[in-house]
């Protein structure tokens, strides 16, 4: 059984140090996801003739989320963070891997003898989407909205039971009663995003996959939504993984994070070590970009610039993904594809020859 349940309605959170984010490592996986592989296939050109190319959107991604903590899973536009969060539920099919859900496998691989048993999974782990507006059903009452999952996944319960359940949730994410029949174009983008997080919440999951849940609010409003779910996460017990590209967010509500890059895991580990000794020549780019909002120490700052253009995930590098844009890069790196392990000083894991190897 999970633990009991706390509540907790601190003030808006400024840095991470004034966030306790401890996470028992004994606590019990919820999500493994296993060697997972998303790949389209694309047409070389508009003639019939063209042929076809495959394209890697993720390349073999593993990972576990334990219940009560929030995974940070970042990297640039275009790494596949969507997608690997959307194959999760089973929106996007998956071409090899599959992904286990209290140990039990629920998507795999499609094909001929393809296993899919959703059932669970999509009771136990909801989505809050990117575009708070668009993932709204424009014909629908908040009301309905947040009413749907209920309806769905526990039809025995009754009317009342789940105006009451719409109702407490809607006004623990800071609306009211009178909101409830309105429609969504009627409000901001925060409210919506608002809206979408009761609607993932109201049918109390374990797991909340936020597929960039901020990244198209303002900043004011962005704190806000971070702070509700934080607040949200303490209350229910829940686990998050948080998908997004602004480091910052991240490190200010994860307790581990994953750094992807084409497709692929260039570093996994606790916020501390990757965050305060990054191993892996990405992840130290990816933070030396990140700005310090005090001018003297910004303009001190070096910042480690990387070389080229993001390769095309049609034509992926031969060997390491991130070879061609590595200020480290040496030749093996061509020839060999390096898998996520503990090779440095922290435990997070490296996918990079070079590290730990003196």
């Amino acid at each position: 059984m999970p633990p009991p349940r706390q509540r907790n309605r601190g003030g808006a959170v400024t840095t991470a140090q004034q966030i306790n984010t401890a996470t028992d490592a004994g606590s019990p996986v919820l999500l493994s996801v296993n060697d997972l592989k998303v790949h389209f296939h694309v047409s070389r050109g508009s003639l019939p003739w063209s042929g076809k190319a495959t394209l890697r959107a993720v390349d073999g991604v593993s990972f576990d989320v334990r219940r009560g903590e929030t995974v940070g899973l970042v990297g640039e536009s275009g790494c596949g963070k969507s997608t690997l969060a959307r194959a999760i539920v089973g929106l996007t099919p998956v071409t090899a891997g599959g992904v286990q859900w209290l140990g039990k496998e629920t998507v795999q691989a499609e094909g001929r003898h393809a296993k899919r048993d959703t059932t669970q999974l999509r009771r136990d782990v909801q989505m809050i989407f990117q575009d708070p507006l668009a993932s709204l059903d424009p014909r629908m009452t908040i009301a309905q909205i947040v009413a749907e999952p209920l309806i769905t996944h526990r039809p025995g319960i009754g009317r009342e039971d789940v105006r009451r359940r719409v109702l407490a949730m809607i006004e623990r994410v800071g609306l009211n009663e009178q909101h409830l029949r309105r429609y969504p174009h009627e409000f901001s983008g925060g409210q919506c995003q608002r809206i979408g997080i009761a609607r993932a919440l109201v049918g109390e999951p374990q797991l909340v996959i936020c597929d960039e849940p901020v990244s198209a609010l303002d900043v004011s409003i962005q704190a806000q939504i971070v702070n509700l779910l934080r607040d949200l996460q303490r209350e229910l017990h829940l686990s998050l993984l948080f998908v997004a590209h602004d480091l910052a967010v991240v490190k200010a509500i994860s307790q581990r994070v994953l750094v992807m890059y084409l497709g692929r895991v260039m570093e996994f580990g606790e916020r501390h070590d990757v965050y305060g000794a990054p191993s892996h020549p990405y992840t130290r780019a990816l933070l030396s970009a990140v700005p310090v909002p005090d001018p003297a120490i910004e303009r001190a700052r070096s910042h480690l610039l990387l070389r080229g253009e993001i390769p095309s995930p049609l034509s992926p590098p031969s060997g390491c993904a991130f070879r061609n844009r590595c200020p480290d890069a040496i030749d093996a790196c061509a020839g060999e594809t390096p898998l996520p392990l503990v090779r440095g000083a922290t435990s997070a894991r490296v996918a990079c020859i070079r590290v730990g190897s003196g």
